[in-house]
């Protein structure tokens, strides 16, 4: 973690130099107002020089405190997903924000007047993918050591099933910041619906809001909560308030499971993620279920009373393989 505060400090006086010193530089050179924004028709938008200057410092700043904090938490960097999304970030964000004020620098440069400045062109997305591109490469290159497997010999948890004897287990974990971001899209979809309907409002903003709306409701609803059923047919996640849609995962497809505690920043935030070889349903932080795939890939879900569902789920494996 103190390689990373270093580099994090380094690398942050480093986009604060450029930021500054190249505006500076060319001060001369340089209109004022300056053009911050284009539309089709050319710029449409403008800043002072020194609100620009002080703008997209603090854009960089900003970012670069949050990444500070992170890393003090320390929990950022526990887990290889982790580790690469810290520096991922941290690289890419200083790239395109650098990125974006040499493109306005540009676009302003020897103009005599912000109106009359270039269009911007290309320039916004090659910042966007050369940024995209060099915070994959150093979340890549930075990542660090794999994850550690459990110690060779230790037994995962297991109860003892009497002959014959089901046995199930289930349990319920569930956002409340998920369920209420539901609620308020639910509630503006609503609004944006009826006002439509009734004429009060319309045009292609309205349509798109209310798309936007219908979207989030969707997606809060169905990652606000999450239910995990084990039993002999294997593990069944069903999602949201009802439970559907429903995950199926047959105990042959399972070579053992865990309980660990996880954390969202270990495994790149809330909701469903995935990446090659390690997917999650990451609700909140703490308790999660780990399987281990006959493959080799893992499945990580935050819910309570993991050990149990884990111990469960391991005597069940063991009863298949001595059938």
């Amino acid at each position: 973690m103190n390689r990373a505060l270093t580099a994090a400090g380094i690398w942050g006086l480093i986009v604060t130099a450029v930021l500054v010193g190249v505006p500076l530089a060319l001060r001369d050179r340089l209109p004022d107002p300056l053009a911050t924004h284009w539309s089709g028709a050319g710029p449409d938008n403008h800043m002072s020089f020194t609100q620009n200057l002080l703008f997209t410092v603090a854009m960089a700043l900003v970012a670069l405190a949050i990444m500070v904090g992170v890393a003090l938490h320390g929990k950022a960097f526990e887990r290889r997903l982790s580790r690469a999304y810290w520096w991922g970030f941290l690289i890419g964000w200083g790239l395109f924000v650098i990125g974006m004020e040499l493109s306005i620098v540009y676009s302003n440069l020897d103009a005599t007047d912000w109106t009359r400045a270039r269009p911007l062109g290309w320039g916004v997305a090659a910042t966007m993918a050369v940024a995209a591109a060099a915070g994959v490469l150093a979340g890549y290159l930075l990542r660090g050591a794999p994850d550690q497997d459990p110690e060779p010999g230790e037994a995962p948890p297991r109860l003892r099933l009497k002959a014959g004897q089901r046995s199930v287990w289930v349990s319920r974990v569930s956002n409340a910041w998920l369920a209420a971001l539901a609620v308020a899209s639910g509630v503006v979809a609503l609004v944006l619906g009826v006002s439509t309907a009734l004429g009060l409002m319309e045009g292609a903003a309205a349509s798109g809001l209310l798309g936007v709306s219908v979207i989030l409701l969707v997606a809060g609803l169905l990652t606000s909560s999450a239910t995990v059923r084990i039993t002999q047919d294997g593990v069944a996640i069903g999602f949201g308030p009802l439970g559907w849609p429903v995950r199926r995962i047959g105990l042959s497809k399972i070579e053992s499971a865990w309980s660990e505690v996880r954390h969202p920043s270990q495994v790149g935030g809330w909701g469903l993620r995935g990446v090659p070889g390690t997917a999650a349903i990451m609700l909140r932080g703490g308790d999660c279920l780990v399987l281990r795939y006959h493959s080799g890939g893992q499945l990580v879900i935050s819910i309570d009373d993991a050990s149990r569902g884990a111990a469960l789920l391991n005597a069940l494996l063991a009863e298949r393989v001595g059938r």
